[in-house]
């Protein structure tokens, strides 16, 4: 009996672990499918373009799209993720998640300070780089490092997020629960450029990982960060590894400009 026992608890912790397992992806899944609310329609005029050419889109340029009984469902934050890669324009409704209105909306000079400003950091691949950003991250014990190192690798095996000029975004496919209270982007600057896979074929030096609490927090900062590096003074500061603050001044002058480009019914690209 004395020999049995250590394998019953085994077993019982083995079977706690697979529940465990099992209710996450339950979760996620609950959470995609309450993500794939957008039909053609509605992604039309997020683009302000024709329906013809959003089904266009899907052929050709590989926009991100699910089919839910024989129609086409899109996800507002993978929709967002694809206009950033591919620099296609978007309208200002895209941030607009009516369930979520009561949450204060993130700013990115707060999100950059809560990751953190991170210099030289190591890696000679891809999956040795964002383990090494993993490990350095601001995460509360709780959060779950390989976990979320796991999703990371995940979400590059479906597409690279690399959006050119020596920088990518990495950044879970569907945000995610990860027991934090505020969001947050660790920028990294690498030791060395390591191949990314990015759309222009330029090995990648800069990263910025981005981790949301909810699916609104997540597409506000993809999008000012988007906005960011759009801007000439925040991408010089960026692109010759300045100060920390140096980049938290101009992601908070960033920030100050944002209230009017928000009221601006026109695209933002």
């Amino acid at each position: 009996m004395r020999l049995l026992l250590p394998v019953f608890s085994l077993t019982n912790e083995i079977v706690g672990d697979i529940i465990y397992k099992l209710s996450i992806v339950v979760h996620l899944l609950r959470k995609r499918y309450n993500a794939m609310q957008l039909g053609v329609r509605d992604v039309a005029g997020l683009f302000n373009v024709s329906e013809k050419t959003i089904y266009r889109w899907v052929k050709q340029r590989k926009l991100p799209v699910y089919r839910v009984n024989e129609q086409y469902r899109f996800s507002r934050a993978e929709l967002l993720e694809w206009a950033t890669a591919t620099r296609t324009g978007v309208t200002p409704e895209i941030m607009h998640e009516p369930q979520e209105e009561h949450v204060p909306q993130p700013r990115l000079h707060e999100a950059l300070e809560a990751g953190g400003v991170h210099y030289r950091v190591c890696g000679t691949d891809k999956a040795s780089v964002l383990r090494a950003v993993v490990n350095i991250m601001r995460l509360p014990e709780e959060v779950d490092r390989s976990y979320l190192y796991e999703v990371l690798l995940a979400r590059e095996a479906l597409g690279s997020t690399g959006i050119g000029d020596g920088i990518a975004i990495p950044h879970v496919r569907n945000p995610i629960v990860l027991h934090i209270s505020r969001p947050m982007i660790a920028l990294c600057f690498l030791d060395h450029q390591v191949d990314f896979g990015a759309l222009d074929g330029q090995p990648v030096g800069i990263l910025f990982t981005l981790i949301s609490p909810t699916v609104r927090a997540h597409l506000h900062l993809l999008s000012k960060l988007a906005f960011a590096l759009r801007d000439p003074r925040f991408k010089d500061v960026i692109t010759r590894h300045g100060s920390r603050e140096e980049i938290y001044t101009e992601a908070c002058r960033i920030e100050a400009s944002l209230p009017s480009a928000a009221t601006n019914p026109g695209m933002i690209t």
